[in-house]
């Protein structure tokens, strides 16, 4: 009788194996088959997906999108999808979901007259590894895109694979150093992570690197996200949990938060002023995310 030692080869790792060894004999036809099941296999998902993709082999999501699709395997966006229990295909529905927030985003600027597809300086901040930047840089050309990530590999993952700009953030918003401002500053949840104390700080910063006439569009977990939650919040209307999907920064700095409408126009009102919010939507973001956009005077 034989057992399976923690250290044997498993089956992704052997379909892995032979296809590099067909692509390595010029064999496209048997390494794509191969890979397809490779890539249907948890633990070499992400390898087969990247030759898939490399090589432009059936099954390519590039055919699909017209787009740029490599992903990550730092990505802890993409590593959530991964493990959710509602993602039967975490490749299609992580690169599905960056494709929905363009066309959320879209509208969110549509309705305050700002089309995006007429940004010329657009910078996305905590921006991960790209699951909506390689949509972005698609549409409006990489040249004009900054990214910036408080995570050196991210930004450097993004201007290496999408040709996009970009500058590492800082931990302490006060230290943020930006190379110029922009017409559209995004921030797609990052104050649905930030604790009390750097909430109204990192508000005011990132609308400082708002160029005149432009705008700052960013999200939170709203009232109905605290709810289907069951998240007590405080008499301010905010909470906030050490805890995210992400491996890679301090859950004390980066954890979870809720905030009601109220508490976020308390903040627009003491760093910015309450005539800057030019436009609020519940859940416009993923059905969960309320929005905000905020315009600088010309």
């Amino acid at each position: 009788m034989t057992t399976n030692s923690p250290s044997a080869t498993s089956q992704g790792q052997q379909l892995l194996a032979d296809a590099q060894l067909m692509l390595a004999h010029g064999n496209f036809e048997a390494a794509s088959g191969l890979l397809l099941r490779a890539r249907a296999e948890k633990d070499t998902m992400l390898a087969a997906h990247a030759l898939i993709e490399q090589h432009g082999l059936t099954g390519s999501f590039r055919n699909i999108f017209g787009l740029n699709c490599t992903i990550s395997s730092a990505d802890d966006i993409f590593g959530f999808f991964a493990g959710h229990a509602s993602s039967s295909n975490p490749l299609r529905d992580y690169l599905a979901d960056g494709w929905r927030t363009l066309a959320e985003l879209m509208t969110v600027m549509e309705r305050v007259g700002q089309p995006l597809v007429q940004s010329q300086h657009f910078l996305e901040f905590a921006s991960g590894h790209g699951r909506f930047t390689r949509h972005l840089a698609h549409l409006l050309g990489p040249d004009k895109v900054t990214v910036s990530d408080v995570v050196p590999d991210a930004v450097d993952f993004a201007q290496r694979t999408f040709g996009v700009q970009g500058f590492v953030s800082a931990s302490v918003p006060e230290q943020l150093v930006a190379p110029r401002q922009y017409d559209t500053v995004f921030v797609l949840s990052l104050f649905s992570h930030l604790p009390r104390s750097t909430w109204g700080r990192w508000l005011q910063v990132l609308y400082s690197v708002v160029a005149p006439g432009g705008i700052l569009v960013f999200s939170t977990h709203g009232i109905k996200a605290a709810r289907f939650d069951s998240v007590p919040l405080d008499d301010e209307g905010f909470f906030f949990a050490p805890s995210s999907e992400s491996n890679a920064i301090d859950p004390n700095e980066y954890g979870t938060a809720f905030t009601t409408e109220a508490f976020v126009r308390a903040r627009i009102a003491e760093t910015v002023g309450a005539d800057k919010l030019e436009y609020f939507s519940p859940v416009q973001f993923w059905n969960h995310q309320d929005v905000y956009v905020l315009r600088k005077p010309s």
